[in-house]
């Protein structure tokens, strides 16, 4: 009998693979009534139904490995509660290394796994062999095994997910096509399906490789595109064990599980094919189809499994399978709301690890729903993470090609993508090369990491120990705190809000007083309700009710739309990122070099730190603001776009006089950490809050408003904290040994009481410099009677506790 299609609903799901089953039991679990599930044809149609079905808790990050171990545990439970079987078989899983580079990857993977209580031996060749005795170990280096990994039936954790979901009272619906999402005045009104239209608040997009195009025809940018994904299943091995691990062989890209007393094996290779090419949609009936064979493209990588497992050698090929799984950007899943209409919720992109991704994604796409917000740090994961351009079908169909590989390739420290590059250009990038820039993309700008000095060759040579740029940054640090550098910062986001209103309503958006007077600047945060940091940025009062907030370069998306979901009254906002070009000249030299370009105007009693003026430059009207984030006497400047390239011109003629040198982002990122100032997205994030990450200075219980996040913090400011940023830096430590990145455990007599956040070398100082939160209930009181370690690739290293920053630390040179 056909299911009836109720007139409303509290949100729709679109989509009845795995991500659409898992937010429709979880928003149900979390008390949401009416909620429907549309499914176009079958649950686990379009990729779900053809998975591999491999369960691996250990993510090359950890947001996605903390989602991993959810799913796990989820599925487990459920299986139980439902009575269905997932299939699931916890086999354990081995990865492998053949070079040394990949095996101190998995080294630093398996440390990273303890702060998740995700178990992980690390094992040489012959432990592998004897646990996976029909591999060929003789080129493996090590590798690691994870006992708990496994394997699970796709179809059947979906259908678990689906009882356990109706079970709660959601209705699925399969059958049932989304001819359109209904919007009206940029919210969510309802969906119109081919059984009828619905009326509902919220709709969650999970429809995987149709997301892209069902979201582009309603105007939301949902970047994604799928590829095409081979296996073979073989005929079956006599003797194989039920019980062997999944084997990833991840410098061959290869992954390899038992299946039925048959072998699967499949690849994540380099160089992939974008799917429905000559297409300008994915078809609608593609529901479970598969591509034609591509033997030619398989080859190679059925070479190097023969050659691993040599016994693949003498049996035969019963199913070569080659089906789309969509890919983003940067091998990360989308989730949250979109940032073009309320209440648009996605859940999808999951790049080949649906199926362990897809339990904890869905909770965390319920509570988002529910509270509005996630108090977790899962930037890395949000869909405001990308701009418009990314979705467009020439970024993302080229894009795709590398993203699928790199799942397995190396994730290198710092390592940048090929493909889709150029999207946006300085005036002045020329210019840029020719001093020696190595360029990365940050926001869609071509920006300098670095700058290669000697006629070396201004590119990356990728290393988990000594970076090849360490000598650039050197000279680049050095030269900024003895003389004076020029650091590239247009990426910064630029938002200009005017009006009667305007002053009220960022006093009530961001936590600290911002000062409503021509030239005064004020660094502040924005929060959640719940206190958690959302934001990080200075507010500049350009003149009476007039004002530019800046935002870091890769939260433009994300923090227009916090801004704009959290303004009530009428206030022109304008994003004017790509209208202003910025300059920053910062170093003990700054203030004689801009004397020469603008006048005698900035000495600190006509040009005080933390303000700002309209000064002109070859007769061009700009804005200059006294800040620094390297912690050094300096000015920032934000010219017109236009005249861009006049100005950068006018500061490099001048250049020599100064021993001026252009700096890049390695340089900017050592200074700011000399100087103790943080950085959002590693430093604090929704997870933690002002007073956890050190910034009450920058929190004004004394203004009148009643700024988002007061009442949470008022409740929390007198109570002993619970966890602390602390700066920490290594005993007897060289540049790149150890290399400290972020997320190595912190240990305190042997016992891990906190993870790092950012690490870097400082030249300057020649330290290795460590920030990172601590647990202080398993602290002593006075945090220097505690005898600190950091784990990096299975080893410790000391750590001294630093409480004052290296650089500066009474700010004198920042405002003289």
């Amino acid at each position: 009998m056909k299911k009836s299609i109720p007139q409303n609903a509290s949100v729709v799901i679109i989509g009845g693979g795995i991500a659409g089953c898992s937010v429709a039991y979880h928003l149900a679990k979390y008390g949401w009534k009416d909620v429907v599930l549309l499914e176009r044809d079958q649950l686990t149609s379009g990729t779900t139904w053809h998975a591999a079905g491999l369960i691996g808790q250990l993510g090359a990050s950890a947001p996605v490995t903390k989602l991993r171990k959810y799913s796990l545990d989820l599925y487990k439970e459920l299986e139980v509660k439902t009575e269905l079987s997932t299939g699931l078989k916890q086999n354990g899983a081995i990865s492998i290394a053949t070079t040394k580079s990949r095996h101190q990857e998995l080294l630093r993977q398996a440390s990273t796994a303890k702060l998740f209580d995700v178990k992980v031996n690390v094992l040489n060749k012959d432990e592998i062999k004897k646990l996976y005795p029909i591999i060929n170990s003789e080129d493996i280096v090590g590798g690691v095994h994870m006992p708990l990994d496994g394997q699970a039936d796709p179809v059947g954790i979906t259908n678990v997910l689906a009882k356990a979901a109706r079970m709660e009272g959601v209705n699925i619906i399969e059958k049932c096509p989304v001819k359109k999402i209904i919007i009206k005045n940029k919210k969510i009104e309802g969906v119109d399906s081919q059984q009828g239209k619905i009326d509902c608040k919220y709709i969650v997009l999970a429809s995987g490789m149709w997301s892209r195009q069902i979201a582009s025809d309603v105007g939301v940018s949902v970047p994604l595109y799928p590829d095409e994904h081979f296996y073979i299943i073989t005929e079956p091995i006599e003797g194989i064990s039920k019980n062997l691990p999944t084997l990833r062989d991840f410098n061959n890209c290869l992954y390899i599980k038992e299946d039925a007393g048959k072998l699967l094996v499949g690849l994540f290779e380099p160089n992939a094919k974008a799917a429905f090419r000559n297409q300008d949609r994915i078809p609608e009936d593609f529901s479970f189809g598969e591509f034609q064979e591509d033997f030619e493209h398989f080859e190679p990588y059925l070479s190097a499994a023969t050659k691993r497992i040599p016994s693949l050698a003498k049996v035969g090929i019963r199913k070569f399978f080659s089906g789309p799984e969509s890919f983003t950007p940067d091998t990360n899943c989308l989730l949250g709301e979109a940032p073009e209409v309320k209440n648009f919720f996605v859940c999808c992109g999951f790049n080949s690890i649906g199926i362990v991704t897809a339990g904890g994604a869905g909770r965390i796409t319920a509570d988002w729903m529910s509270k509005g917000f996630v108090q977790e740090d899962l930037f890395s994961l949000d869909i405001r993470r990308f701009e418009k351009f990314h979705s467009s079908r020439k970024f993302i169909m080229e894009r795709v090609t590398e993203t699928l590989g790199n799942l397995y390739a190396m994730h290198w420290p710092y390592k940048q993508l090929k493909t889709s590059r150029n999207q946006k250009l300085f005036p002045y990038h020329k210019e840029l090369k020719e001093a020696g820039a190595c360029f990365g993309a940050v926001a869609g700008f071509e920006r300098p990491m670095w700058y290669a000095t000697n006629n070396k060759k201004a590119q990356y040579e990728y290393s988990f120990n000594y970076q090849n740029w360490y000598p650039a940054a050197e000279y680049e640090t050095t030269t900024a705190r003895k003389h004076v550098a020029l650091f590239e910062l247009t990426p910064f986001a630029k938002f200009d809000l005017k009006g009667d209103y305007a002053h009220q309503e960022l006093q009530k958006i961001c936590s600290n007083n911002i000062k409503n007077e021509p030239g005064k600047t004020t660094y502040t945060q924005m929060l959640n309700s719940n206190g958690g940091i959302e934001s990080d940025l200075t507010v500049a009062c350009l003149g009476k009710d007039n004002f530019r907030m800046i935002c870091s370069s890769g939260t433009r998306t994300r923090d227009k739309h916090h801004v704009l979901s959290n303004l009530n009254k009428n206030v022109s906002f304008k994003d004017v990122t790509e209208d202003y070009a910025c300059l920053g000249i910062m170093g003990p030299h700054s203030r004689s070099l801009m004397r020469d370009l603008a006048g005698n105007i900035f000495s600190t009693e006509q040009f005080p730190f933390a303000t700002g003026k309209y000064i002109e430059i070859n007769s061009v009207k700009l804005w200059a603001q006294r800040l620094s984030y390297v912690g050094e006497l300096g000015w920032e400047l934000y010219i017109p776009m236009n005249q861009a390239h006049n100005i950068y011109q006018t500061i490099i003629n001048n250049a020599p006089k100064y021993k001026l040198c252009h700096a890049g982002i390695h340089a900017m990122d050592i200074m700011r950490m000399e100087k103790k100032f943080l950085h959002w997205g590693h430093d604090m994030s929704p997870e933690e809050n002002p007073f956890e990450a050190g910034l009450s200075f920058a929190v004004s219980f004394k203004k009148k408003e009643n700024f988002i996040g007061k009442e949470s913090l008022l409740k929390i400011k007198d109570k002993k904290l619970q966890k602390k940023l602390i700066m920490f830096t290594l005993q007897n430590s060289e540049p790149g040994s150890p290399l400290v990145l972020h997320d190595e455990p912190i240990y305190c007599n042997d016992k891990i009481v906190g993870r790092t956040t950012s690490g870097n070398y400082s030249f300057n100082y020649k330290k290795n410099m460590v920030f990172g939160y601590v647990n202080l209930s398993s602290l002593n009181k006075d945090l220097s009677e505690n005898n600190f370690s950091i784990e990096i690739e299975q080893k410790l290293y000391k750590a001294n506790l630093q409480t004052k920053a290296l650089h500066d630390p009474n700010n004198v040179m920042l405002k003289k």
